[in-house]
């Protein structure tokens, strides 16, 4: 059976094993500058850290936010790289953020994509740019694109998202038909037709 562990702070109040077709998600909460997940075999390590204090896009409230935040949007990265190397997974890794001021302060990434280019991985609407960064270990193996879009098809959701209370998780959520082709890109068990989530 094969577990996928999630780890975030958020999931205080939800920490729980979910079944998941031949498998199962366990939430933890942990904040990850203070976490070693158990010694084990693992196959793939994604890391997500914040991006709030290092995202070019938000370059013009960086002053008023001052040192603190900005130690801790590198702390967070530099947890995330430190956990993925020491869990020293089978096919690899990868460090996903926006375009950042990561590539001043550690490197430039391995990998860019927006979301429409994987938009026909999956039957979710996926059709939309916005432009992501990853910085992946030499085993990570970037997916192929498989879209009949064109950016002029595309919409700028992401960028064009109004104030509200869920803004943020909007902007955070990762593209389905990216996550299944990075799946499918890196596990050698996988068939080679692609595999269709709703």
């Amino acid at each position: 059976m094969t577990v996928c562990v999630c780890v975030d702070i958020k999931h205080e109040d939800n920490e729980q094993i979910v079944d998941v077709g031949d498998g199962s998600i366990e939430y933890v909460a942990a904040d990850i500058t203070e976490y070693l997940p158990p010694r084990k075999e693992y196959a793939f390590v994604s890391c997500f850290p914040p991006c709030d204090s290092l995202a070019v896009s938000g370059a013009r409230w960086f002053q008023k936010k001052g040192l603190s935040a900005l130690d801790s949007g590198v702390s967070n990265v530099i947890a995330a790289r430190e956990i993925a190397q020491w869990a020293e997974p089978t096919y690899g890794w990868m460090i996903e953020n926006p375009v950042s001021t990561l590539s001043s302060y550690w490197r430039d990434p391995d990998y860019r994509f927006h979301p429409y280019e994987y938009d026909n991985y999956t039957k979710n609407d996926d059709g939309y740019t916005k432009k992501t960064c990853l910085w992946t270990s030499d085993e990570f193996t970037m997916p192929a694109s498989d879209t009949d879009l064109t950016k002029e098809d595309t919409d700028s959701r992401i960028h064009d998202a109004p104030p509200s209370e869920n803004r943020k998780e909007f902007r955070a959520k990762t593209p389905m038909g990216f996550a299944r082709a990075v799946h499918q890109a890196n596990d050698e068990q996988l068939n080679e037709e692609p595999l269709i989530v709703e």
